[in-house]
């Protein structure tokens, strides 16, 4: 499963990126109010750094309009996959983009026909929202599980990028579903490496080697 990052902060995706883990990034409106600055300078900067895909999402409601932003992102870096919410208007804006070439990643996913409508508009990432979803008592793993079902059903190539990520578990799960990618906030990334007993093997074996008072260098 891919790892993407969601995020805007330019400098915490920098880092990031040297572990050599981060396959691609995800943005929104909100997380690039947060991270404050111009955001095609931002995207520039994101898009250096991460050599997969960066989803920059397009702000308008209306097709023409979505059509007119989408393709301006594009021309910050080719990397770029342009976000589109799941309405009537973002799919038709998703087909149209995705017929000129562009990679759309189709964003704000709450039902597996939402998704069906997607991969039909030819959408190159579908993204389910979890932690919404279990926020409001349902299952938001069921819903990644029903979409990868639907897309091998009809062999459909619309990835299923996993998000709205809140716990180490959502991606264990995500993964365990099928998804294709899981997008996760810093903070879920760090902890992917923890775990108490990694810790402790880790504190046994330095206290014996330090008893044998040799040296590898």
């Amino acid at each position: 499963m891919k790892i993407f990052i969601d995020s805007a902060d330019v400098k915490e995706l920098q880092t990031l990126a040297q572990t050599g883990l981060v396959d691609g990034v995800t943005t929104n409106p909100s997380l690039v109010a947060k991270a404050g600055g111009n955001i095609f300078d931002g995207l520039r900067a994101i898009c250096a750094a991460i050599p997969g895909p960066v989803s920059a999402e397009v702000v308008a409601a209306d097709y023409e309009t979505m059509l007119a932003e989408g393709r301006k992102l594009r021309t910050v870096a080719s990397n770029i996959a342009v976000k589109v919410p799941l309405t009537p208007d973002g799919l038709r804006a998703c087909a149209t983009l995705s017929k000129e070439g562009h990679p759309v990643n189709v964003t704000l996913c709450f039902s597996a026909v939402q998704a069906l409508l997607a991969a039909k508009a030819g959408a190159t990432f579908i993204s389910p929202f979890l932690g919404r979803l279990d926020d409001g008592g349902q299952d938001g793993m069921e819903l990644v599980r029903e979409i990868r079902a639907i897309y091998d059903n009809y062999g459909f190539k619309t990835q299923v990028l996993a998000a709205s990520i809140r716990t180490t578990l959502h991606v264990r799960d995500a993964a365990l579903a099928g998804a294709d990618c899981a997008t996760i906030p810093p903070a879920i990334f760090k902890a992917l490496y923890k775990h108490h007993l990694t810790d402790a093997g880790l504190e046994s074996f330095g206290k014996d080697w330090r008893a044998t008072g040799q040296s590898i260098l």
